[in-house]
């Protein structure tokens, strides 16, 4: 270790607490060593420790391919110095680590803060971490990019400041360029409270084209307010003044679930009736920080993608509440299905971080090996947790064997020596 230049940046935290302290005269590691070890760094009076957060403060960064470090910031460890130093602890101020140990946002896809309350926490957190990153290795480009929007959401949401509309569109099962409903829903904050609004709206003119061949129709169905029966005309500028009135109050997140057909639906001058809404500078590029204004898509789906592990597939509305344990009824209403996927965007984006989230949904069920080229953070859910139809028993019981229909008897799966094993089946 080197007196260095300061720059701002992250330490990693296997760095700081195994490699700085033994680069340092005895002297002055020993009470660093002492400063950083786990139930000291987490207690209340520790100088890092802010009172008004819920445990220290550190920072979770997203490598490019999704593997994570847990860190300390550069201003920190400035700081431990300097109190170690003030204090008396020290003789002088300590040098910082080299610069080659310093991680600067180029090298980071994303960073994140997360806090811990004691060192019981902290130690669980780092084996938790490291099983992750083994687990994820071989794992595809998409989960690494779902995983660090997700993050990205978490923290946008919790700083409260914007506002997030959950969009969907009907169309007729038998001609997809003609649009019968829309529907919204929106959250944002005034003085930390939570400001809701949902609402649905059927196109007037095409109110006789009804889906329930392929889709269902529930378009009577509306749970939570009126719906509104509108013309063409009056029905594209309602969703014209909604998106205009969100931007007029800062940055807006438009919120999808699986966004293609939707997005294409408000952009297509092919659409019946022709919104066009003025998307034109709308990104899918998501800030670090909360901007001032701006217009986000957020995909519901691909959320959901990077908590169960999967960085390709999407899973159904009906699934992902169903498996987030979100009551919902009536899908393929469009107010209905606008309600829903902020509801379910909200109980992923206020959680914790995605690891601590996952496990705690679905402890113990990531997959412990996986096929090359495969996740190994998939998250195993039960038949019962994705499919209403699927019997609560299933799983429970391994299959007894296959039954010969001819026979009448079932050939046991049993060990090797016993394989020639079978029972006559009661008839």
């Amino acid at each position: 270790m080197k007196n260095t230049p300061i720059v701002t940046g992250y330490y990693r935290w296997t760095d700081i607490f195994y490699e700085w302290p033994g680069s340092l005269h005895p002297d002055d590691s020993s009470p660093l060593k002492a400063l950083l070890a786990h139930d000291a760094i987490t207690h209340p009076d520790h100088p890092l420790r802010k009172p008004s957060l819920p445990g220290v403060e550190f920072y979770l960064g997203t490598l490019s391919n999704g593997e994570t470090r847990l860190m300390y910031s550069s201003a920190q460890m400035d700081y431990v110095r300097y109190w170690l130093h003030s204090m008396g602890y020290t003789k002088k101020m300590i040098p910082l680590p080299y610069s080659d140990c310093l991680m600067t946002s180029s090298e980071l896809r994303f960073v994140s803060t997360i806090h811990y309350a004691n060192g019981g926490e902290l130690k669980k957190a780092l084996k938790q971490i490291e099983k992750n990153n083994k687990r994820l290795k071989g794992s595809d480009t998409g989960l690494a990019m779902r995983r660090g929007m997700f993050e990205r959401v978490r923290t946008l949401w919790q700083a409260k400041s914007g506002s997030w509309c959950a969009v969907d569109l009907e169309e007729w099962e038998m001609e997809h360029n003609l649009i019968t409903e829309f529907g919204y829903s929106t959250l944002r904050w005034e003085n930390g409270d939570e400001v809701t609004q949902t609402g649905h709206l059927i196109v007037k003119e095409h109110e006789t084209y009804r889906n329930g061949k392929y889709v269902p129709d529930c378009r009577q169905n509306f749970g939570f307010g009126k719906s509104e029966i509108l013309s063409k005309r009056d029905f594209r500028q309602r969703i014209l003044d909604l998106i205009s009135g969100l931007r007029e109050k800062g940055p807006v997140y438009l919120v999808f679930h699986d966004h293609s057909q939707d997005l294409k639906a408000l952009v297509d001058p092919n659409m019946k009736p022709n919104i066009e809404a003025p998307l034109k500078d709308m990104t899918h590029v998501l800030p670090d920080a909360p901007p001032e204004s701006g217009l986000f898509i957020v995909d519901s789906s691909d959320l959901f993608g990077a908590l169960e592990g999967e960085g390709n597939q999407r899973k159904s509305l009906e699934r992902v509440c169903r498996v987030l344990q979100i009551q919902a009824e009536y899908l393929h209403n469009a107010g209905n299905d606008a309600h829903y996927t902020l509801l379910a965007t909200k109980s992923m984006a206020s959680g914790e971080h995605i690891d601590t989230q996952r496990e705690r949904r679905w402890p113990n069920r990531t997959s412990a090996s996986a096929a090359p080229g495969t996740s190994n953070l998939k998250v195993k859910f039960h038949g019962w947790e994705e499919d209403s139809e699927c019997s609560d028993e299933e799983g429970l019981f391994p299959p007894m064997g296959e039954w010969d229909p001819v026979t009448g008897e079932i050939k046991l799966r049993a060990p090797a020596e016993d394989e020639g094993d079978t029972m006559v089946a009661e008839k």
